[in-house]
């Protein structure tokens, strides 16, 4: 059994069509390949998910999570997804613009960490549906170190905020 440690959730997303691997469920199932090709230990891989695009892109993106086991620490972690992501041909650009591939650590078993350019967990997984959906399907019951809720409950909540009815503004 790993140390939780050694525990990653990785979050995976792609909207562009790849030469070699396909559409965008298929560049996930080949960069989960990649996560194992590079020597992370893959322990489970989400559902993958549609969702419709933040930003300026207009295709809808293929989403997922994956749970990994590793050695490296966060950042040696972040070196490695980044090398993954421009091996499929992703290259930087436009914020929440159209992409290949997008690796973003989650969450790691050892809690917090802040350096520069790095925030585990990820600063904003616990707003955005698209990654909470297939965390929850994939580690339910980790606790957020931030809060204290479990993913399950923190998709709940999210789900039922995007559900609330909204109040109209006065003279609207």
């Amino acid at each position: 059994m790993p140390r939780t440690s050694d525990l990653y959730v990785i979050a995976l997303g792609s909207n562009v069509r790849h030469a070699r691997h396909g559409g965008p469920e298929r560049v996930l199932q080949a960069a989960v390949a990649a996560l194992a090709q590079a020597g992370l230990g893959v322990e489970a891989m989400a559902p993958v998910i549609r969702s419709a695009p933040l930003g300026p892109s207009l295709r809808r993106y293929a989403n997922g999570a994956v749970l990994v086991r590793s050695d490296l620490l966060p950042p040696a972690m972040l070196g490695l997804l980044k090398s993954i992501e421009r091996e499929f041909g992703r290259r930087g650009g436009k914020r929440w613009g159209s992409r290949v591939l997008d690796l973003d650590i989650v969450l790691w078993g050892g809690g917090e960490w802040r350096s520069v350019g790095l925030c585990v967990p990820h600063a904003s997984f616990r707003l955005r549906d698209f990654v909470l959906r297939p965390v929850a399907a994939l580690v339910p019951n980790w606790r957020d170190p931030r809060t204290g809720f479990s993913i399950k409950q923190l998709h709940s909540r999210l789900t039922r905020s995007l559900r609330a009815p909204r109040e109209p503004r006065p003279g609207a």
